[in-house]
C-alpha cells in the first residue's frame, strides 16, 4: 500500500516560508521513484484545489496562484517529496495534503495545516 504522511505545517506570519513533506514509508523505493505525486490544499469552506505535482522524472506543474513562491521537490532515495513555500500569504492558509494514484487506487495522506497570519 501506498500510506502518505505530511508534516510541516504551522503557523507564520504573512511573508514567512515553511517547508512541508511527504513520506511514502511503505512503498518500495523503484514504486515510488515512477509515481507523479500532487500537494493539495483545502481552505475552510472551499473546494479542495491543486497546488503543485512532480513527476517520477522530475517534470513539475504549479498552480498560477503559487508560481514562483512554491517549489516542489523529491528525494528517492528517502521517498519523499517537498513542498518549500516563500513569501506566504493569508490566502495559503489550508489544510495541505499529499497524493499519489498507485496499485489502482487514489491515496491521500492525512494532510497538515497551515496558517499563515495577516
Amino acid at each position: 500500500q501506498a500510506q502518505l504522511v505530511e508534516s510541516g505545517g504551522g503557523l507564520v506570519p504573512e511573508g514567512g516560508s515553511l517547508r512541508l513533506s511527504c513520506a511514502a514509508p511503505r512503498m518500495i523505493t523503484s514504486e515510488f521513484n515512477t509515481k507523479t505525486i500532487n500537494w493539495y490544499r483545502q481552505a475552510p469552506g472551499k473546494q479542495r484545489e491543486s497546488v503543485a505535482s512532480i513527476t517520477g522524472g522530475r517534470l513539475t506543474n504549479y498552480a498560477d496562484v503559487v508560481k514562483g513562491r512554491f517549489t516542489i521537490s523529491r528525494d528517492n532515495s528517502r521517498k519523499r517529496v517537498y513542498l518549500q513555500m516563500n513569501s506566504l500569504k493569508p490566502d495559503d492558509t489550508g489544510v495541505y495534503y499529499c497524493h499519489l494514484n498507485a496499485y489502482g487506487s487514489e491515496y491521500w495522506g492525512q494532510g497538515t495545516q497551515v496558517t499563515v497570519s495577516s
